[in-house]
């Protein structure tokens, strides 16, 4: 069996900017989990730094990479697919269907070197946040939910995204809790005001958890693609749900501190790779009772 897990990242690629598939590729790097990035935009910089230059990837060169990828028998090794921003409704098509071939793959190929037994799909519904709303078109967010979420083994959404996907009115955090159970999977909800802190919490059909740390002022973009990365490599070392909680949320609270140690306008993913590893702060999850 191959030592090294491997996964397979489909989101934008930002040149300058610590986020979206370049922040989980570098969070996943530092568990020492082995990544191949398909990009879905080729972006300068952040849109929040203003026009961010580049673009979409077209189509037919969106899916001639995952051709390429294909043909090199990687599809058959690939241990997490990980699914994030889109720039249009067929990368979304295109990505459900690599996600079948994933598993179909590891269930005819019984010899295949992975590391896994089974892969796992991580959707990553990066469709809007508060008070914005989305800032994809309802088109891609509907099939964002159509097309990858019903094949996930863990989605990841925010509160705002939370609420799009569920149609639900979230009220408190029992409606949260509520909510996410309706998906029918386990999920990562970030972004919850909590008494005047900040909580990202986990459900699943047995077990809720919440961790909740203080506001990080001027927090730099990325967080939420670290965190998710952050709780993949956890969950694929072996710890048990509430455990990644706690040292994912504590991995990427620990960054921002080091951002702003170090006035540092991006996540530091590189010089700052060892919080990753042992945070800074340590984090206790509570258990939510819904009854």
């Amino acid at each position: 069996m191959l030592s090294m897990p491997m996964a397979l990242i489909l989101s934008s690629h930002v040149a300058a900017s610590m986020v979206g598939g370049g922040a989980s590729q570098r969070v996943l790097n530092a568990a020492k989990i082995d990544t191949v990035l398909v990009p879905t935009v080729l972006y300068g910089r952040h849109p929040g730094w203003g026009a961010p230059g580049g673009g979409p990837v077209e189509q037919d060169q969106f899916e001639g990479i995952l051709s390429g990828i294909s043909d090199q028998g990687l599809l058959d090794i690939t241990d997490i697919v990980l699914t994030g921003y889109f720039a249009d409704v067929g990368q979304i098509f295109d990505t459900a269907a690599v996600i079948d071939v994933v598993r179909k793959g590891r269930r005819v190929n019984k010899g295949v070197k992975a590391f896994s037994r089974e892969p796992f799909v991580v959707v990553d519904p990066i469709m809007g946040d508060a008070p914005g709303g989305l800032y994809v078109s309802p088109a891609i967010a509907a099939a964002i939910k159509d097309q990858l979420i019903s094949r996930a083994d863990l989605v990841t959404p925010n509160l705002f995204e939370l609420g799009h996907i569920t149609g639900r009115p979230l009220t408190d955090l029992a409606s949260m809790v509520r909510a996410a159970r309706a998906m029918a999977r386990p999920v990562l909800v970030s972004s919850l005001p909590r008494h005047g802190q900040i909580g990202v919490l986990y459900v699943d059909e047995q077990q809720a958890w919440l961790v909740a740390h203080d506001r990080l002022p001027k927090a730099p973009n990325g967080t939420g693609d670290a965190l998710t990365a952050a709780f993949i490599s956890r969950i694929l070392a072996g710890d048990d749900a509430k455990t990644a909680l706690e040292q994912a949320v504590a991995a990427t609270v620990s960054l921002v501190m080091r951002a702003q140690e170090w006035a540092a306008p991006e996540l530091p993913l590189v010089a700052a790779a060892d919080v990753l590893v042992k945070p800074l702060v340590t984090l206790e999850a509570e258990a939510v009772q819904t009854a």
